[in-house]
């Protein structure tokens, strides 16, 4: 069974074809760039083969969905003869709201509720829709899948998603914490309890999906406790452009001081502050650890705060769920990145982590970080967000349960 997994943003549409059989194979992955300029570029590759490149004009979702339908179609660089083969097609939606507690078969119901989601999450949900809706119009009889960044941490109890502000503002506009890579944390977390032979549902686990976007999740007995991101993906960790944690009284006095606008000051906090703007030189790690090696003080200093910040969330959360049993690494950074690992695994001995450096110089693969007889397990799981997407496309549509 064929299912084709979109990830529409603004501007650029990342798909994979995925076939789901007794195993997985992905037959194809690409992203779609630049939509709406007259350079759009399309790289598509197959496994196993180079990557393709065509570079044309595309205006919209719509006409980007047929240039990819077309790729995966060509007689050369393609995967399927026609697109009857592709049996469903799964989204990643960015914003739930408290509407989707799981994935969900998509219906005229759940567009409508999509789009009162919009106000939550501006700049990913349009373009989300905006793919649901362009399938809809090429592919009017596949049956789509709508799985949802917030709908893990659904789970959380209100103490948890609740902010101290006045209550009325919760019940007026849905101000409260949603938390976002929910598909991540789910994935990797029931990936390493399989890896380890452990029972998921009886667990205390902490999952650091650390990339340019970065939360750290408290996840008990199978469910999302507390995350670190919020109302928004600004809140929390120190990430690659990201400020993370901040006293509101900072933005107060900034916007007053340098005569901001909501908007500049939106994007001070959003686009110009965490890695990017302690280090001054990139929001790219690999970047700043080779400045940091070279001397330079404020690219160290960006990882120290960094790494610093990951440590104190695990800390809070072994507090919350009375300790952990299960430490979990994921995304760009959590998998690759073995000195930022170090940073924040050394000195968590008094939670019962017994930290192996030489483990730890894994990198992209499954691997234990922590030495036999551990009394807390951290390790490495690579995440793979596409694949948890199309297992839940899968199981709605077909009514069964596919076992990654």
């Amino acid at each position: 069974m064929k299912i084709l997994v979109l990830n529409c943003g603004s501007s650029s549409i990342k798909y994979q074809l995925i076939e789901l059989s007794e195993e997985t194979d992905l037959k194809a992955k690409g992203l779609l760039d630049r939509i709406g300029l007259p350079t759009s570029e399309l790289t598509h590759q197959v496994t196993g083969k180079d990557k393709y490149k065509v570079v044309q004009e595309v205006p919209d979702h719509q006409v980007g969905i047929n240039l990819i339908l077309k790729t995966l179609k060509d007689p050369v660089y393609g995967v399927i003869r026609d697109e009857n083969e592709i049996v469903a097609v799964g989204h990643r939606v960015a914003h739930g709201g408290e509407n989707f507690k799981t994935s969900v078969l998509i219906t005229e119901d759940v567009k409508k509720d999509i789009e009162k989601c919009i106000e939550l999450a501006p700049l990913h949900n349009p373009a989300n829709l905006k793919g649901i809706l362009s399938i809809e119009a090429i592919l009017p009889s596949v049956p789509q899948v709508a799985v949802f960044d917030t709908s893990f941490h659904q789970s959380m109890p209100a103490y948890s998603y609740l902010y101290a502000i006045p209550y009325e503002f919760y019940e007026k506009y849905k101000i409260r914490r949603y938390g976002f890579h929910g598909t991540s944390h789910k994935f990797v977390a029931q990936k390493a309890c399989r890896f380890l032979g452990k029972d998921f549902n009886n667990l205390r686990i902490i999952t650091c999906h650390l990339g340019n976007g970065s939360s750290v999740a408290a996840i008990q007995n199978g469910k999302s406790l507390d995350t670190s991101m919020g109302f928004t993906p600004l809140e929390g960790l120190m990430m690659g452009t990201r400020s993370g944690d901040v006293d509101l009284g900072v933005l107060l006095f900034l916007a007053e001081k340098e005569n901001l606008s909501i908007a500049d000051t939106n994007a001070m906090f959003n686009k110009r502050s965490g890695v990017c703007g302690i280090s001054g030189i990139s929001f790219d790690m690999r970047d700043v650890e080779q400045a940091a090696g070279n001397g330079n003080s404020r690219a160290q200093l960006s990882l120290d705060m960094y790494a610093y910040r990951v440590k104190k969330y695990i800390g809070a959360y072994a507090a919350a769920m009375s300790g952990v049993d299960l430490i979990v690494f994921a995304g760009g950074i959590g998998e690759n990145d073995v000195d930022t690992r170090q940073r924040i695994l050394e000195g968590l001995g008094f939670l019962g982590v017994d930290f192996d450096n030489e483990r730890n110089t894994v990198r992209g693969k499954e691997a234990i970080l922590t030495r036999p007889g551990s009394r807390v397990v951290s390790m490495v799981m690579p995440t793979n967000e596409e694949l948890v997407i199309a297992i839940d496309t899968y199981n709605i549509v077909t009514n069964s349960e596919f076992n990654f």
